[in-house]
């Protein structure tokens, strides 16, 4: 893809094309893990663009004075310090969702996506932009998690519901699918398996499509700058004919 189109592109539908899980498949354990609820999905979503944004500007700081020789364990503790604080208030304030996913939020230190950022953008850029490609695999990590929450729960359960994850109050609760047709394979593995799949596939396919769309216009506009050199010639040609005559 050239860098014209990546400048080009709309912030939803750069995420959309880089997208951590779908587009660029990292993080996928925790997405199959805890993607069974709206909660879970937003809980971790929070978390990993929390964690991400900080450790990119930590890292964006601190990347010009660490030795080659330890910068990864130096980034590693970076992260486990934001993943233990962040840790510590969930478990403060929203005991009921630490429970589901605390076991899922320690693992963030070694989430491919946080310390891929880190070794692949922070260190090598500045604060603003590091921050900036925080946010950006952060909700678009998130995104992913709540296209397969939303999927997952519906077609499990049949009903769509999210609760205050301080009071553990329901704030709504609705049933899309009558009950007893509900498709409760998606609440198990494969059918987390089945969701990611399906995502996948169809990103690919819009990664697909884009490219080929990029490869058309530049056909057609090399076929058009060689139909004007060709047409320069021929009237080059006709100008020096009749010069000559």
């Amino acid at each position: 893809m050239s860098e014209t189109t990546e400048k080009k592109r709309s912030f939803w539908s750069e995420m959309l094309y880089n997208n951590p899980v779908f587009g660029l498949y990292l993080g996928i354990c925790s997405t199959l893990a805890i993607s069974t609820s709206l909660n879970n999905a937003i809980g971790m979503g929070v978390s990993v663009i929390v964690v991400l944004v900080l450790s990119n500007m930590i890292i964006s700081l601190i990347a010009p004075l660490t030795p080659d020789e330890i910068h990864i364990p130096v980034y590693i503790v970076v992260i486990a310090t934001l993943v233990t604080v962040v840790g510590m208030v969930l478990q403060a304030y929203t005991p009921s969702l630490y429970s589901t996913i605390g076991t899922f939020i320690d693992l963030i230190v070694v989430n491919c996506i946080i310390l891929g950022r880190a070794e692949a953008f922070a260190c090598n850029h500045n604060v603003a932009e590091s921050a900036k490609d925080g946010i950006m695999m952060g909700l678009s990590y998130t995104l992913s998690l709540l296209a397969m929450s939303l999927i997952r729960q519906i077609l499990g359960t049949g009903i769509l519901s999210f609760s205050n994850p301080f009071t553990n109050a329901e704030i709504f609760s609705v049933r899309l699918i009558p009950e007893g047709f509900e498709i409760g394979v998606f609440t198990t593995q494969t059918g987390a398996f089945l969701t990611f799949a399906c995502l996948a596939a169809a990103v690919a396919a819009y990664k697909n499509a884009d490219a080929k769309k990029e490869a058309a216009a530049a056909k057609a506009k090399a076929d058009k700058e060689k139909a004007e050199k060709l047409a320069a010639a021929k009237l080059a040609a006709a100008q020096k004919a009749k010069e000559a005559a």
